[in-house]
């Protein structure tokens, strides 16, 4: 578990995630060399990673929530060739071992190209849903709420960068590479950075600084959801009236249960990802928070057996 040192970190990071170690010693109140020990030691023991990820309006993308059925023998080693593809984030095994659910990232010009083709030439596969994902209500640069909670209000103005303001400036060849670099380490240094792109040190700062300003770019923290107490996730498709789905999305967005909620296409139009300590309190969730909300006509829960993949491309 993680202690009141790591969980100021990792909320610090959430924050900002290129911060300074002496900034956020100082916030802490601890030593910048007590810091970076400690961001080396979750990266090595705890597999925290930070990751910057495009805006996907920005970057022309569109997002599906795509659900495969696959036989029992066969959907761990699907799972894996999935996560292997540098267009899909969050691949998980679901279902007791049947169902994998992933997020498939594709160009506007071009979506259904592993939706429609890659996929169904898998023998192992017998069903496939896509669901369009139309509005974000909590996920994405929103993190969930159980992992941003060590830090005092003050210590979090005094790291919060500022506000983006938005910008329709398209992305150049250049901004692609330092997001692609960003994609495998969100912390890697400027000198890295530009070597990638291509660009001078100095030209690499200007360019992120103003992705950054732009909103075009953020940054999320992969870090194990049982670190923090978590060992029941959970799928849940919820089908709910198209003129009471905002106000439902809302609130549930509000509820420390959940890590995700979207609105998608599909006879299921609403998901979500519920984290909970153990299965007593999804079925407490499910039956009080989620049950009180009578506009949600039914819900489909699907256990999260494994992570496969999270947001950040797989390391070797």
């Amino acid at each position: 578990m993680l202690d009141d040192i790591d969980r100021a970190l990792i909320h610090a990071l959430q924050i900002d995630a290129r911060a300074s170690f002496s900034r956020i010693g100082a916030v802490l109140g601890v030593s910048t060399q007590t810091v970076a020990r400690r961001y080396q030691r979750l990266r090595a023991e705890s597999g925290l990673r930070v990751v910057g990820l495009p805006d996907p309006d920005r970057a022309g993308l569109t997002q599906w929530l795509v659900r495969l059925s696959a036989q029992p023998a066969t959907a761990r080693t699907l799972a894996r060739s999935l996560a292997r593809r540098p267009d899909t984030s969050w691949v998980k095994l679901t279902s007791g071992g049947t169902e994998i659910v992933t997020i498939a990232h594709t160009p506007r010009h071009e979506q259904s190209a592993m939706l429609l083709h890659d996929i169904p030439r898998t023998a192992s596969v017998t069903a496939v849903s896509a669901h369009f994902i139309l509005h974000t209500y909590l996920g994405g640069p929103t993190a969930w709420r159980g992992r941003v909670a060590a830090l005092t209000e003050d210590q979090q103005e005094a790291l919060r960068p500022p506000e983006p303001v938005a910008d329709e400036t398209p992305l150049t060849a250049a901004d692609h590479a330092l997001i692609a670099a960003l994609r495998h380490d969100g912390r890697a240094s400027i000198a890295d950075l530009a070597a990638v792109a291509g660009l001078a040190p100095a030209t690499a700062t200007r360019r992120l600084a103003d992705l950054r300003a732009r909103g075009a770019l953020f940054f999320d923290v992969e870090i194990s959801a049982a670190l923090y107490g978590v060992t029941t996730q959970a799928f849940l498709w919820m089908a709910v009236a198209p003129a009471d789905l905002d106000e439902v999305a809302t609130t549930l967005a509000t509820h420390d249960e959940l890590a995700v909620v979207v609105a998608t296409t599909g006879p299921t139009n609403l998901a979500a990802q519920a984290l909970c300590p153990d299965p007593a309190a999804l079925h407490h969730y499910l039956t009080h928070r989620l049950g009180a909300l009578r506009a949600i006509h039914t819900v489909h829960t699907a256990p999260v057996l494994e992570i496969v993949k999270a947001v950040g491309p797989l390391t070797a």
